[in-house]
Parts: C-alpha cells; sequence; structure tokens
C-alpha cells in the first residue's frame, strides 16, 4: 500500500486540531478579544496594531525556521513544545497591563503558531500524499474552526465576564486542542532527496512573479480584516453583532479550502484566484460601506469563505509552475505582508476603523489586479519534469495499475486545472500526484 495512515480521516481530525489551536485560536482569538481589551483594558487602537504586528512577526520567525531548518518540521517534540508554548502566552496575557509584555507574549504565541502550522501541514502532505488532495483541505480547515470556537467562547463571555476571562478561556481551549492533536505524527525524514527541478525546467519567473505579488498584497489586505474586523463592525452595530460575525467568518472557512481545492482540478487556478480575491475585496470593504447587520453578516461570509481558498489556490499554482522553493518563497512574501498591513493602516484607526477597511479592500483589489496579469497566456499545459523522479519508477507505478494504456486522447480537463502536480494520463480517475510535488492548502 503507501506510507499514509491506514485511517487517514483520523489523521485529519489530529492535524485539524492542531490548527485550530496554532492558528485558529493561538493566531485569531485576539481579533475578536481586541474590542473587550480597548474598553476594559484601555488599550489604544495603536497600540492594538503594534501588538498586531508583534505577533505577525513571530510568525514570520518561526516560519524561516521551518524552512531553515527542515528537521523542525518533522519532530514531534518541536510540535508538542509549541502547543505548550502557545497555551501559556494565551493564559499569561491577563496577568499584566503593560503593552510591552503584552508584545511580548504575543511574538511568542506568533512564533510557537508558525512551527505548529508547519508541522501540521507537513504531516497532512506526507502522510495523505496517496489520499484525494481535498483529505488535507478538511484539516486545513481546523483553522475555521478554531475560529468559530473562539468566537463563540468569546460571544459567550462578553456579558458574563471581562477580557480576562476571555484570555483565560482561550487557553484553556487550546489546551483541550492541544490534547487532541498530541499525538499527531509529523513528516517523517526523508530517504534521499530527489533532484531539484530549478535549472532545466520551464521558465516560469513572469507567471511566479505575478503571483508573488499578487500573494503578497493579499497578505498585506487580507490581515487587516483578519485583525479589525470585528471591532470595525463593533463601532456601529450592537457588540454581539461583530464577534457573531467572527464566528460565521469561521464557520465559513472550515468547507473553504477542501471546496476550493475541488474546483481548481476543473477550472484554471488563475482564474478562480482572480474571482477569489475580487469577492473577498468586497466582503471586507461591505462594513465599511455599509453599516447594517446584514452587511456585517454577509462580509463575514465572504471574508471567511476566500481568505483560506486564496492561500490554497495561490500555493498550488506556484506548484504548478514549478518555481524552485515555490512554497517558501509565497510564504515568506505572505508573512512580510502581514506585518506591513496593520503598520500602513495604523495612522488611519484614529478616525475608526472604517478607513483602514477600505485602504484594505483597495489592495486585495489590487492583488486581484495582479491575479489578472498571472493569466495572461498562462501555462495551464505544464510538461512534467522527468529530472525530478526516475523514469523506470514513475513508470512501474504506473504499469502496476490495471491495463489503461497511454492514449492520445487528452484527459477532459487542462492539467493546470486538476492540480498543480498533475499531468495529462489516462483518464479522469487516474489522478494520482507526482510524488512530492501535491501542494499545501491553507493559509501561510
Amino acid at each position: 500500500m503507501s506510507t499514509a495512515s491506514p485511517s487517514p480521516w483520523r489523521h485529519v481530525a489530529q492535524a485539524a486540531a492542531a490548527l485550530a489551536a496554532g492558528m485558529g485560536v493561538g493566531r485569531f482569538v485576539y481579533t475578536p478579544i481586541l474590542p473587550l481589551m480597548h474598553t476594559q483594558a484601555g488599550l489604544s487602537a495603536g497600540a492594538g496594531a503594534n501588538l498586531a504586528t508583534a505577533n505577525y512577526v513571530g510568525y514570520l520567525v518561526g516560519a524561516l525556521a521551518g524552512i531553515l531548518s527542515p528537521a523542525l518540521i518533522r519532530s514531534r517534540t518541536v510540535l508538542r513544545g509549541s502547543l505548550v508554548v502557545l497555551t501559556a502566552t494565551l493564559a499569561a496575557m491577563p496577568l499584566t497591563h503593560s503593552v510591552l509584555l503584552w508584545g511580548v507574549l504575543r511574538l511568542l504565541a506568533g512564533v510557537a503558531s508558525a512551527l505548529v502550522f508547519v508541522v501540521a501541514a507537513g504531516s497532512l502532505l506526507h502522510h495523505l500524499r496517496e489520499h484525494p488532495p481535498h483529505l488535507p483541505g478538511w484539516a486545513f480547515g481546523g483553522v475555521g474552526a478554531g475560529i468559530a470556537l473562539s468566537g463563540l467562547l468569546v460571544l459567550a463571555l462578553r456579558s458574563a465576564a471581562d477580557w480576562r476571562a476571555a484570555w483565560w478561556s482561550a487557553a484553556a481551549l487550546a489546551a483541550v486542542l492541544a490534547c487532541g492533536s498530541w499525538n499527531l505524527r509529523p513528516e517523517d525524514a526523508p530517504a534521499g532527496q530527489p533532484a531539484r527541478s530549478g535549472g532545466s525546467g520551464p521558465r516560469t519567473h513572469r507567471w511566479f512573479g505575478a503571483l508573488f505579488v499578487s500573494y503578497t498584497l493579499e497578505g498585506v489586505g487580507y490581515i487587516v480584516a483578519g485583525t479589525f474586523l470585528v471591532a470595525a463592525i463593533g463601532q456601529g452595530s450592537p457588540g454581539w453583532v461583530g464577534s457573531g460575525a467572527w464566528v460565521l467568518v469561521g464557520l465559513a472557512a472550515v468547507p473553504s479550502s477542501a471546496l476550493w481545492a475541488r474546483l481548481g482540478r476543473r477550472f484554471s487556478r488563475p482564474g478562480l484566484l482572480l474571482a477569489a480575491l475580487v469577492v473577498q475585496a468586497a466582503g471586507i470593504a461591505l462594513p465599511a460601506l455599509a453599516g447594517t447587520t446584514a452587511a456585517a453578516l454577509v462580509s463575514a461570509v465572504l471574508f471567511g469563505a476566500t481568505f483560506l481558498g486564496v492561500s490554497t489556490l495561490a500555493l498550488a499554482t506556484g506548484a504548478h509552475l514549478r518555481f524552485p522553493r515555490s512554497v517558501a518563497l509565497l510564504t515568506a512574501g505572505y508573512s512580510v505582508g502581514q506585518i506591513l498591513g496593520p503598520l500602513a493602516v495604523a495612522p488611519l484607526l484614529h478616525h475608526g476603523y472604517h478607513q483602514a477597511l477600505l485602504l484594505a479592500a483597495l489592495v486585495v483589489l489590487a492583488a486581484a489586479a495582479a491575479a489578472a496579469v498571472l493569466r495572461i497566456g498562462f501555462p495551464h499545459h505544464m510538461v512534467v519534469v522527468r529530472h525530478t523522479e526516475p523514469r523506470r519508477q514513475r513508470e512501474s507505478t504506473r504499469d502496476a495499475r490495471p491495463a489503461q494504456g497511454r492514449t492520445p486522447t487528452p484527459a477532459p480537463y487542462p492539467a493546470e486545472g486538476r492540480g498543480a502536480a498533475h499531468e495529462h494520463r489516462t483518464g479522469p480517475c487516474d489522478r494520482r500526484p507526482v510524488r512530492g510535488t501535491r501542494p499545501p492548502g491553507g493559509t501561510g
């Protein structure tokens, strides 16, 4: 058989729990708690933006550590240690009123959440590589589940407790989710490194350049909504609407990665990326353009349905282009964008959050424009670079299946539309990826 777990859904559940703890709670619970800290802890809007930036700097540090030291993503000790550190930082937030110490705690939480993400993502892509690609998509939906659960928690505590109880409850939720992911099996150590496809592959620099610009701008724009959406909605609506909208963001995000991955097998990924970015920009701008409860709820659904999907599509497109270290480069650009976003809108926060949301929507539209450039002449039919895996090995794997024979008839979908790692094969049922090239889903 394969090296994948005999119970793929169990692996999906464990990875989803890790992502829910590390990302949905550890990273994004700050969004619904931020309005409480404004009103109850005296946190200013500018200081709130600085705390968000500290968390995103920590995330970049953790992501770079995973890139520079691949052994980290294969370590169960790193996963468990990061979950413990993350939970501890959440529990420590109410123990001080120092903005400096809050910044240190959010920085450490960012490092820990990034390490949890890279370990969980590496585990998924390694152990589920022989399974349908929608399975990792559902695991990445754990980010949305964590957002929804933490949002419900804060919503329930709004009238019964204060900001301290919200942080302690978030820490308890993270601890429960950490227990659910404690035995997650990280990626196995590689038996040998295949040759890289850098030099002799097709030149895709101009398309990758457009993709890199688009994804970096998405990091700038989406994180403004991901940080301030609840506070912005709360400016013109009852307090429960903002927290309720954040729950909707999480619920919409749960299936989004799997659904966008399925669409990416049938349609052009650059086209889907363009559509997702336009929809997301509309969702971000809605609360600033219409201060109604209905607009807030629609905004939450549109944002939640796209922010993980954009990551899924962008990383899959980078893998399809086979640009060297595409995932690492795209993740780095996205992380830098997330740092720049709160800093860019900080001067606007003195006038409320609506101007910040409008600026973020414009940045996401600029990302959509870059995605539109990506579509021009995009190489949908990429020829597989043969030296990435010995030909005899690939042929023996293919010949071991029931006789299907190669035919000159092309597959019913373009190679790019059916998945970044797929070439034209024998028919719509033969969807096994070229080993080692399936891109991750989820947020970087």
